[in-house]
């Protein structure tokens, strides 16, 4: 399948060249553009439909900056539009526009992550729980109000005020109440001298703890520790996805960026070989 969308662009770099007057230098970058795209996504026939999945590709070049990516990602689109063009039915996902980092966080280690909880003051301790036990941004964790527990719940705001609830682990929800009766809090979990605590001293306080242990670790490490351990654990994407606040699924998919061992793993449970010990 995918020789057959190498096989059209041949075609498409000489309707560019007719209609939209592109350079001999421009056609080569589509050119290498698009067979690089090909080698790295999943295409797969469906019914009467070509499936392009991009998002291996996505991870392929997620170290790029924005704009390459950006520029990659159109050639894609126009690629696919052109097909479309010409009555060949095909789709195309995972082609969102988000925001790509330029180099994604490394997790931390859990061994680590225990190691600086079993040093931690309870304001610390809780810290580290709501960022890496729910996966919070920093500025949800500040936002956090005392209003927002709800049983076995939280209501966290997330980015353009939008609203999720997360399930708090019994352990997390034992120390946030044993936290709350100890201190008193005017309206947020996080307060100092009776007032939110501001997003920097958060960052700063979680940064001086991991150096107890020698470590530099930052809140946002601990939110793709989140993410990463539950998917490395066999989470759904989709599932981890809600938890975090993405607005789209592709987000979820570059931010942890799936290591070898969590796709062989789903790889060893989906394909019916690995049932077998050997092949005779």
């Amino acid at each position: 399948m995918k020789s057959f969308l190498k096989n059209k662009i041949g075609s498409f770099l000489q309707y560019k060249k007719k209609v939209g007057g592109f350079s001999e230098t421009s056609l080569r970058t589509y050119e290498l553009n698009l067979k690089e795209a090909i080698e790295y996504m999943d295409v797969e026939k469906v019914g009467e439909f070509y499936r392009l999945e991009l998002m291996p590709y996505r991870v392929k070049i997620s170290d790029n900056k924005k704009k390459t990516i950006a520029k990659k990602i159109s050639i894609v689109r126009s690629f696919v539009e052109f097909l479309k063009d010409n009555k060949i039915k095909i789709k195309l996902f995972g082609d969102d526009s988000i925001k790509v980092p330029k180099t994604l966080p490394k997790p931390v280690n859990f061994r680590y992550i225990k190691e600086a909880l079993d040093v931690s003051n309870d304001e610390e301790e809780l810290m580290v729980l709501l960022i890496y036990g729910l996966g919070l941004r920093v500025s949800e964790a500040v936002n956090v109000r005392v209003d927002d527990i709800k049983r076995e719940w939280i209501e966290v705001t997330g980015k353009g005020d939008k609203r999720r609830n997360i399930p708090l682990l019994p352990n997390i929800k034992e120390k946030l109440d044993t936290f709350l009766k100890r201190n008193n809090r005017v309206k947020y979990i996080f307060e100092k001298d009776g007032k939110k605590l501001n997003e920097n001293m958060l960052r700063y306080k979680i940064e001086k703890l991991f150096k107890k242990i020698g470590l530099k670790v930052t809140p946002h490490q601990l939110r793709h520790s989140y993410a990463s351990d539950i998917l490395n654990s066999g989470g759904r994407i989709s599932d981890v996805s809600k938890l975090l606040g993405h607005s789209s699924m592709a987000t979820t998919e570059i931010y942890t960026k799936l290591d070898s061992a969590y796709k062989m793993k789903n790889y060893k449970q989906a394909h019916p070989l690995f049932e077998q010990k050997e092949l005779k």
